[in-house]
C-alpha cells in the first residue's frame, strides 16, 4: 500500500531490485493532494518498462480510462466495482489478455 504515486514509486524501485520485486500495480488515477496513477505510471515505468499496472478511478471519462494502454496500463477498474470484477481483471491482466471492467 502506498499513500500516493510518490510513495509508490520509492517502494516499486526498492522491491524492483530485490528477490521479491511487485508483479502487478493498482494505482489510483487521482489522489487529492498527492501524485496520481496517470503521472506515477510514466516513472515506474522508468523503473520497469515491463511494469503491469491497473488503473482504477471514478472518472469513466477521463481519456486514461478511455485509452488505458496509451498511458502504460494493462487494465482498468472503474469505480465502484465488486471484489469478484477486480479478480477478474486482475487474473486477466496477469495472464496476459487485455482486460477492463
Amino acid at each position: 500500500m502506498a499513500r500516493d504515486g510518490e510513495e509508490a514509486i520509492v517502494k516499486y524501485r526498492e522491491a524492483f531490485g530485490s528477490d521479491d520485486p511487485y508483479v502487478l500495480a493498482i494505482m489510483d488515477l487521482t489522489i487529492p493532494g498527492g501524485m496520481g496513477g496517470k503521472e506515477a505510471i510514466r516513472l515506474l515505468s522508468d523503473i520497469d518498462p515491463k511494469i503491469t499496472a491497473i488503473v482504477s478511478s471514478g472518472y469513466s471519462n477521463d481519456p486514461v480510462m478511455a485509452d488505458y494502454q496509451k498511458f502504460g496500463f494493462s487494465g482498468i477498474l472503474a469505480k465502484p466495482y465488486s471484489v469478484n470484477e477486480m479478480g477478474g481483471i486482475i487474473r486477466g491482466v496477469l495472464s496476459g489478455k487485455k482486460h477492463d471492467a
